[in-house]
């Protein structure tokens, strides 16, 4: 198979291109043309041999009418590639006037300054973050760490391959009768094969039904000879692994406060999913959630966070009288003087029985980044009106026909931010449609073939071909295992501050704003009643809490040891 390419347009500037993009030519075939009309025909000729286009970079100096031009092309003929603006410095405050407005509809990644030296790392460092980006969405991986083997449309298998996608594990999804399906199954040979089968860096292949099985043997199961690892009475241990809980993490474990991290999923939480958050500080080209999230935890355990993944918590008991909590887990129990619940929250249920069935055969909640190749090609709807929705939307863009957000709502303006509302507008291939619903659903030869959407005023019901449906509907907490003395509204959300009733106020003061009725546990990130259910602010309450378990443990350690 051909190395996928990179396609420069330059009027101008070509030994400037080909010199700075010279670094990748090992892994990639550069072509470096001078014209409009060459880039079309490279474009067309590529696509004709099924060349995997990765990036394409255009010289602003060619013309302005004809770069505008070339935007909505390079759009349509490659949705899948990243795009790329460059402008000399002479240009570059003209001509970003002028494409300000392109960069936030979403007609190009990125408005970069022409190289001036021989080696502009700032330029290359954007040049390889699409560069990566490609790779974890379009491209196919070259390495396999973990290898999943089920039939075709096995509902089970797609929670797998999202979890490994959100975690950043290589990984390939492989049908029994395939080469490396049958070779694993040769090696299971004498065992019943039960689906999903997943094999780990060559070891032998074991049944993994759900993500906690997959999680515990990627990561260790939890037993008493892990607990002994941390049978010490902790500083914190903090529930979930979302943004809230990373942030947590990266503030207590830098602060020298002993940290233990639980998440009985995937690190990085529903955020993880995101295909591309553009609005989190210091990103200014975007990041995806799965890289926010490995970054996070790299952080983090560089600091001296202990995580572990695939524990699920059952429940918690409050110390009494300065002893420490308890945290219990399905393999035992942790010890800490402080407690931060940042567990957030999970996709609501669509309730309707014809679509439940069809989970993992076209029905999806949430996994927009790893099913969006599964649609190329065909019509997809979004439901969902919050930022999730929409990054969703447009990264199935890329690669379906059509992508039709539903939303219950008058507009998205109420629930989306508005740099998201833009680039959704101005994408061709989507479309909203407002005070709608989905009330049912089929199939075709077992994937889903067809929706039907309804009006919430009118009852009018409409039938519409769908090859996918990715379900991001609001959020639940989850958090049955909580005690009764760690209030919740009527949602189940986590009380704090001010919000949680005054009998349980001390001295007729409220608790601090991130804390709960109970002292020493703590709350933040979306799980929390009234929170903003955003990346950064998430982040931020996370951040903030261990100033308040600061305060928490050093008033224990002034009235004596907690761990006796």
């Amino acid at each position: 198979m051909s190395a996928p390419a990179i396609v420069c347009l330059t009027a101008e500037h070509g030994d400037v291109m080909t010199s700075q993009f010279d670094r990748y030519g090992r892994e990639y075939s550069v072509l470096v043309v001078s014209s409009a009309v060459a880039a079309r025909a490279c474009i067309e000729d590529l696509r004709a041999r099924d060349v995997p286009i990765v990036l394409l970079v255009a010289d602003t100096t060619v013309g302005m009418e004809t770069f505008k031009g070339l935007l909505t092309d390079f759009r349509s003929l490659v949705p899948t590639a990243r795009r790329i603006a460059v402008t000399p410095w002479t240009d570059f405050r003209e001509h970003a006037t002028h494409l300000r407005r392109k960069v936030a509809m979403g007609y190009f990644d990125a408005h970069l300054l022409m190289p001036r030296g021989t080696r502009d790392e700032e330029f290359h460092s954007v040049i390889v973050d699409l560069l990566n980006d490609w790779a974890a969405t379009v491209g196919t991986s070259q390495v396999e760490t973990v290898q999943v083997i089920a039939p075709t449309g096995h509902p089970g298998a797609w929670r797998l391959r999202d979890y490994l996608h959100r975690t950043g594990i290589p990984h390939g999804l492989h049908a029994p009768d395939s080469e490396i399906g049958r070779r694993i199954l040769e090696d299971h040979e004498g065992k019943e094969a039960r689906w999903p089968l997943v094999a780990v860096a060559g070891a032998p292949a074991e049944h993994c039904p759900e993500v906690r099985d997959l999680a515990r043997r990627l990561h260790g199961r939890p037993d008493t000879t892990t607990l002994g690892e941390v049978s010490e009475v902790l500083d914190v241990v903090v529930i979930g692994a979302g943004p809230a809980g990373l942030a947590a993490c990266v503030y207590a474990s830098s602060e020298g406060l002993s940290t233990v991290a639980l998440e009985a999923e995937a690190v990085g939480g529903q955020a993880g999913t995101s295909s591309m958050i553009r609005n989190y500080l210091g990103f200014p080209h975007g990041i995806s959630g799965m890289r926010l999230a490995f970054r996070a935890r790299s952080q983090a355990t560089r600091f001296g966070t202990r995580f572990f993944t695939g524990w699920e918590v059952t429940g918690l008991v409050p110390g009494r009288e300065g002893q420490p909590h308890r945290v219990l887990t399905d393999a035992g129990t942790l010890h800490a003087r402080a407690v931060i619940i940042a567990s957030g929250i999970s996709y609501r249920r669509l309730g309707v029985e014809r679509i439940e069935e069809l989970v993992g055969r076209g029905v999806n909640y949430g996994a927009a980044m790893s099913q969006a190749r599964e649609v190329a090609g065909g019509d997809v709807v979004v439901v969902g009106g919050g930022n999730s929705a929409g990054q969703a939307a447009v990264h199935l863009a890329r690669f379906a026909r059509s992508v039709t957000i539903v939303i219950r709502r008058p507009s998205l303006r109420e629930t989306m931010s508005a740099y998201l509302i833009t680039e959704v507008e101005a994408n061709p291939r989507i479309t909203v449609r407002s005070g709608t619903r989905v009330s049912d659903g089929g199939a075709a030869e077992g994937q889903l073939a067809w929706l039907e959407l309804t009006d919430v005023r009118t009852e009018h019901r409409e039938r519409v071909a769908a090859q996918g449906l990715f379900l991001l509907l609001g959020a639940d907490p989850h958090c049955e295992w909580l005690p009764e003395e760690v209030c919740r509204d009527d949602r189940g959300f986590v009380l704090t501050g001010r919000d949680v009733p005054s009998a349980f106020w001390s001295n007729g003061l409220p608790p601090a704003e991130l804390a709960t009725a109970v002292p020493g546990i703590f709350c933040a990130g979306d799980v929390r009643s009234g929170s903003m259910k955003r990346v950064a602010s998430a982040t931020g309450e996370g951040a903030g809490v261990v100033s308040l378990v600061h305060d928490w443990i050093g008033r224990l350690q002034n009235r004596g040891p907690a761990d006796g």
